[in-house]
């Protein structure tokens, strides 16, 4: 993938799409929660199947860690973490990175419903199986 290549481009076009329609719809100023269901209904009317509060198992050598749960799953190749805060904390894409790395996904959005709407794409390419993870 080259530099200026995007990962899943038309599902990450639609996805940057629809974000922006709940954006410029809703405006600024509500809880997360109105933001991720809007999105949902916004991604659906637009074809995609869309998974919501999905978790994954983290493992250390073999023995169960615990759960991590995201936002939103599209079409079962992207995951999307949201945040409706004034300022979007710096730990925010670290956060999806740990959710990509824990699953089988590779490609995630932050989506900042903040005073200005923007988004963050977090790639992480997973080399190693779950499997090879759990078993240490």
């Amino acid at each position: 993938m080259t530099k200026h290549e995007l990962m899943e481009e038309a599902l990450s076009k639609s996805v940057i799409g629809a974000f922006y329609e709940v954006y410029n719809t809703l405006g600024y100023g509500y809880y997360e929660h109105f933001y991720i269901q809007a999105l949902e209904i916004e991604l659906k009317l637009r074809g995609h199947t869309v998974s919501r509060e999905v978790c994954f198992a983290v493992w250390y050598k073999g023995h169960y860690l615990g759960l991590q749960r995201v936002d939103m799953v599209v079409d079962d190749k992207l995951i999307i973490e949201s945040k409706a805060t004034q300022e979007l904390h710096r730990g925010a894409p670290r956060q999806l990175f740990s959710y990509l790395h824990a699953s089988h996904f590779e490609l995630g959005f932050v989506l900042h419903f903040g005073p200005e709407a923007k988004f963050y794409p977090v790639v992480y390419r997973n080399a190693d199986s779950l499997k090879d993870r759990r078993e240490g």
